[in-house]
């Protein structure tokens, strides 16, 4: 399955465009300039890069851990991911234009979205660090590298609600279990013994 988007000015007719990988095209054409972003990678394969997100995509960063189980649901169980980054202890997941705005009303509603960790949801009007297209070590400025770089100029990627359901999922496979306590009234063996057990 694979999004549509338009092709930025000029990406038929400029060498350069034409001839940059297919995932840095994609990057790329997010920024208002994609010529010199991809100008930028040519002279500087390892420099992270500014893009605006609302266009060509939505990010929604989640807490490492927490981002780690949902690409663990939605690999086994889902549709799989599309890119997917992490920038200073969090996972960038690219969604569909529109999914930072509609993911949070949609977690609003379902009973398990109190246990989701907070969100942050880069949308239109935002911009975020993304790694250089052609991955390598994580950036020593940045903290920024590709768990799953594009590869394609038109990816698929994940709507508002495969996140919903990757964020329920996670947060149920992440939930503590039953607990079980025990109060032991006196010292002696034949104390009697009360159980309480609860759901967190």
């Amino acid at each position: 399955m694979t999004a549509a988007f338009a092709p930025f000015d000029d990406e038929r007719h400029d060498p350069a465009v034409r001839s940059a990988a297919p995932g840095a095209q994609w990057l790329a054409s997010a920024g208002t300039y994609p010529r010199s972003t991809l100008a930028l990678w040519e002279t500087r394969p390892t420099a992270p890069a500014v893009l605006p997100c609302g266009s060509v995509f939505d990010v929604v960063g989640v807490p490492a851990v927490f981002g780690r189980h949902m690409l663990d649901r939605l690999r086994e169980e889902g549709p799989g991911s599309g890119p997917v980054a992490l920038h200073r202890g969090r996972m960038l997941i690219f969604a569909t234009p529109g999914a930072a705005t509609r993911l949070p009303a949609l977690l609003e509603w379902e009973e398990w979205g109190g246990s989701v960790p907070p969100l942050r949801c880069h949308g239109n009007g935002d911009a975020v660090t993304v790694p250089p297209p052609a991955g390598g070590e994580r950036s020593a400025t940045t903290g920024s590298r590709w768990l799953m770089a594009p590869d394609t100029r038109h990816p698929w990627l994940p709507g508002p609600e495969v996140l919903l359901w990757a964020c329920v999922r996670a947060a149920r496979a992440t939930a503590a279990p039953d607990v079980r306590v025990s109060i032991f009234l006196g010292g002696g063996q034949d104390a009697k013994v009360y159980d309480v057990s609860k759901r967190r």
